[in-house]
C-alpha cells in the first residue's frame, strides 16, 4: 500500500553505495525505518538529496507500508517545511538535536500518535523562528511539555506548602524525599512555571540563567531516565551546556 505523510527524520545511517537507512517519526505510522535508494552519489544532483535526510528534517512523504515489515521504502519525498536557521544556526541547531535524541529515546514502537507528532513538529517550526531568549528555555519546556505524551506528566499541583518536586513521583510534595531524585526550591518553583508555560513565546517570563538551566536539565535527564527503560544519558545535553548563554 502506498501512503501520504508527513515525517520528521530522527536518524540516518549509510547502506550500501548510494542508499541510507532512516529512521523517520511519521505522522501516520509513528516511528519508522526507511530505505532510500539513490541518495549517495558523486553527482551533485545526488549530493544535494543527502540534505532531505539531516536529523529534524520535516519531509512530506510517499511511502510504501506494509504492517508486517521492520523495514519500509520511501516513493518520494520533498520538504513539507524549509528551515531559515535550524540547520545553519548553531544554537538553533543544537536545540533542535537535542528535541530529536529525546524523541528517538522516547519513542519505541512503531505506532501512530498524531498528537504527538503535531506538537513535535510545531516545536520544531516554532523554535525555527524563535529569538535567543526563547531558546535559551526551549529545551526544557519541550523535554516538560513532550513527556506527557509518554504518560510522564508532572502534575502540576505546586504552592508554598508543596515545593519538592518529587522526579521518582511525578508530583510536588510538602515533604522531602527520602530518595536523591527531587528539586526544591526555588528550582522546583521553575518547573512549575514552565509547566504553565503553553507558547513558547512566552518563555522569557521564567527567569533562569545558564546554571539553573544545567540543574533543570539534568534533573529533566534524572526524570526520563527514571521512567523510560534504557534511557541512559543524552549525549546532546553537554553541547547545550556549552552552547546556551545567560540571555534571559
Amino acid at each position: 500500500m502506498v501512503h501520504k505523510t508527513n515525517g520528521i527524520v530522527l536518524r540516518t545511517v549509510k547502506y550500501g553505495e548510494t542508499s541510507v537507512i532512516v529512521s523517520i517519526f511519521t505522522e501516520l505510522f509513528g516511528l519508522q525505518s526507511y530505505i532510500v535508494n539513490g541518495v549517495r552519489t558523486n553527482s551533485v544532483k545526488g549530493s544535494s538529496k543527502t540534505g532531505f535526510f539531516q536529523p529534524a528534517a520535516i519531509l512530506d512523504l510517499v511511502v510504501y507500508h506494509q504492517e508486517l515489515k521492520n523495514l519500509q521504502r520511501v516513493k518520494e519525498y520533498n520538504w513539507a517545511h524549509l528551515y531559515r536557521k535550524v540547520f545553519f544556526d548553531v544554537i538553533t541547531n543544537s536545540v533542535a538535536l537535542f528535541m530529536i535524541e529525546l524523541l528517538q529515546k522516547c519513542l519505541k514502537q512503531p505506532e501512530g500518535n498524531p498528537e504527538l507528532y503535531h506538537f513535535s513538529e510545531e516545536a520544531l517550526i516554532r523554535l525555527d523562528g524563535a529569538g535567543a531568549a526563547v531558546q535559551a528555555n526551549f529545551p526544557l519546556w519541550f523535554a516538560l511539555h513532550v513527556a506527557g505524551f509518554f504518560g510522564l506528566r508532572i502534575d502540576d499541583n505546586y504552592s508554598s506548602k508543596r515545593k519538592f518536586l518529587d522526579l521518582q513521583e511525578g508530583f510536588f510534595t510538602n515533604e522531602k524525599p527520602a530518595h536523591p531524585h527531587f528539586l526544591g526550591d526555588p528550582l522546583s518553583g521553575y518547573i512549575a512555571q514552565l509547566l504553565k508555560v503553553m507558547k513558547p513565546e512566552e518563555l522569557p517570563e521564567v527567569p533562569l540563567n545558564k546554571e539553573k538551566r544545567r540543574i533543570l536539565m539534568e534533573a529533566c535527564q534524572d526524570f526520563f531516565a527514571l521512567h523510560i527503560p534504557g534511557f541512559g544519558m543524552m549525549k546532546t545535553l553537554p553541547v547545550l551546556r556549552t552552547i546556551l548563554d545567560d540571555e534571559k
